[in-house]
């Protein structure tokens, strides 16, 4: 892969520096620290190469579609959620002032438009709790629940409740209080209930990423919510979306042994990319995770890592890096992130699945075929 540097990109694209960042920042373009001064950066050569192709005419609809599939234009139509203007809204309304009170619940109610916030309880605790169980319990309810095809709103409303109250069960305590007091129940982490809290809230949405992309799609074949739930949780298992928390392991790790300027300084060093700093659709920082990180003390290493990762990167951290820290902060369990992902991210699935259900449309992309 080759790399061109800020005047070289300037050069072939004939744009301002703005211009230029502002295309990073929307993942049209790939950027890295340069190795040999971190305060500078590098673009993709064939990221600059073909934007600049395109400002000299229209492109093939070919192109504008594979572009648009990675990071790329909106491909789908949706009033649940967008990231605009360095803000995550949930049906228009700010998702960190949401934050500060609400819990997942009433995002639920929000984000689903029903009359009042779901019933997440009454689902019997399975005998062992975790992410094993959850996808069992799921992929149970996918295989027995009926389609969505022909079936009013409020009684796939009920599904939807039915599926979140049985992966809730699968990984919380059982009763009748907010998931995020049960899930520090089953934790033993009372104290963390309240930062649990502001995570489920913050995570429960963001609009069409991997995830809410696989339970859309299968949502538009008419297959149950339950099932919708499942292809969202498949999707989530990769290490570069709900899993991504658990790549700080070896950084913390690094700080702990040799100072965090040390261990950052020799993770760009290699050309790798900061794992847990920056997101595409924040050009000035992943606005989910300094409210998050407020809600509880910082662990040295975490507060080390912030400020050499920023300062050598130019990046902030992410939700991904508040989640490892929350995780150490409170001493919950290595997939804690994940299982708050899950928990979360359900909502949101579900509520792409009822809009995906009202347009009564499949998603059946065409593949360009480059084979023999």
């Amino acid at each position: 892969m080759s790399w061109l540097t800020a005047e070289q990109a300037l050069a072939q694209l004939g744009t301002k520096p703005q211009t230029l960042y502002a295309n990073v920042s929307r993942g049209r373009i790939g950027a890295r620290p340069d190795p040999d001064d971190p305060r500078r950066s590098l673009y993709r050569r064939e990221d600059v190469e073909r934007l600049a192709a395109r400002q000299k005419g229209r492109r093939p609809a070919r192109t504008v579609a594979a572009e648009t599939i990675a990071w790329g234009e909106p491909v789908l139509e949706t009033a649940i959620a967008t990231v605009a203007d360095g803000q995550l809204l949930y049906r228009g309304q700010d998702a960190v002032t949401q934050a500060e009170a609400a819990t997942l619940e009433e995002i639920a109610g929000l984000l689903w438009q029903s009359s009042a916030p779901p019933d997440f309880s009454g689902r019997a605790q399975v005998r062992q709790p975790g992410m094993p169980a959850a996808y069992r319990t799921i992929a149970e309810l996918a295989a027995t629940d009926m389609p969505t095809t022909g079936r009013i709103r409020n009684v796939l409303i009920a599904d939807a409740a039915r599926t979140v109250s049985s992966l809730a069960g699968a990984l919380a305590a059982p009763g009748n209080a907010p998931i995020h007091m049960r899930l520090a129940e089953q934790w033993n982490r009372p104290e963390a209930a309240e930062a649990i809290r502001r995570a489920l809230v913050l995570l429960a949405e963001h609009e069409l990423n991997a995830s809410t992309f696989a339970a859309r799609v299968t949502a538009s074949t008419g297959a149950p919510i339950s099932a919708a739930v499942l292809a969202g949780l498949a999707a989530l298992s990769g290490p570069l979306h709900g899993n991504a928390s658990q790549s700080m392991a070896g950084l913390v790790e690094q700080t702990r042994r040799r100072g965090a300027e040390a261990a950052v300084a020799a993770h760009l060093r290699q050309g790798q990319t900061l794992a847990c700093f920056g997101h595409r659709l924040y050009p000035d920082g992943d606005v989910r995770a300094p409210d998050l990180l407020q809600a509880f003390a910082l662990p040295q290493p975490f507060a080390e890592l912030a400020r050499a990762g920023e300062a050598l990167s130019g990046e902030r951290p992410n939700v991904d890096f508040a989640l490892a820290a929350m995780t150490t902060a409170f001493n919950l369990p290595e997939d804690a992130p994940l299982q708050i992902f899950a928990l979360a991210r359900s909502v949101g699935w579900i509520a792409h699945a009822l809009e995906q259900v009202e347009t009564g449309t499949l998603i059946r992309p065409r593949a360009r075929y480059v084979g023999p």
